[in-house]
């Protein structure tokens, strides 16, 4: 079965992410999406970052009506910080039968030379990558390991909502409406 695992923060989740998720799964031949919520990015500064277990839960909430996504907190067991390629390694032990496929952004992907072990990621694994406002992939597109896809593109980001929700803005259809309760009821982001 060929599983795309979509990492990510999710610091919160919006419907860009769901777009992507949503397009991997109905649209490139993956049988489901999971997304992986990452603990920390080793990429990324964990101050910004709210409780793991709060924007697992948010993901969860935004997916609960999707028969094809699944949330995932497989790296909340694992050394921190995550890194993908340990991430991996346990999955297909876990998972055997399973054919994991790795989702990206353009972004992502133009500084893949970065991450732990990426040598191995391109040999091992298939990347699909969906395209970013601004970001050129052309040396990637001949790689036999990338799929660039068509995936829509949106440029909305977590940031976008953090600082949205800081500054007392209303945040109503950029995240699904049961995120946006939860992130109410908790004051997150405020």
């Amino acid at each position: 079965m060929k599983t795309g695992l979509f990492f990510g923060s999710f610091n919160p989740i919006h419907i860009g992410h769901l777009v992507i998720a949503n397009y991997m799964a109905g649209f490139t031949g993956l049988k489901e999406v999971w997304l992986v919520v990452s603990p920390h990015n080793p990429l990324k500064n964990k101050a910004g970052l709210s409780n793991m277990y709060d924007r697992l839960e948010m993901a969860k909430l935004a997916t609960e009506n999707a028969d094809h996504i699944k949330v995932s907190d497989i790296e909340f067991g694992l050394p921190q910080p995550s890194y993908t390629i340990d991430t991996l390694a346990y999955l297909q032990e876990k998972y055997p039968g399973r054919e994991f496929v790795l989702i990206m952004g353009a972004d992502n992907l133009a500084s893949l030379k970065k991450w732990k072990n990426y040598e191995t990621l391109l040999k091992n694994y298939e990347i699909f990558v969906y395209p970013r406002p601004g970001v050129d992939v052309k040396d990637w597109e001949n790689h036999p390991s990338i799929t660039i896809t068509d995936t829509p593109q949106m440029d909305i980001s977590s940031t976008f909502i953090r600082k949205a929700l800081k500054d007392g803005r209303n945040v109503q259809y950029f995240v699904p409406d049961n995120v946006l309760s939860f992130m109410d009821n908790k004051n997150m982001y405020r």
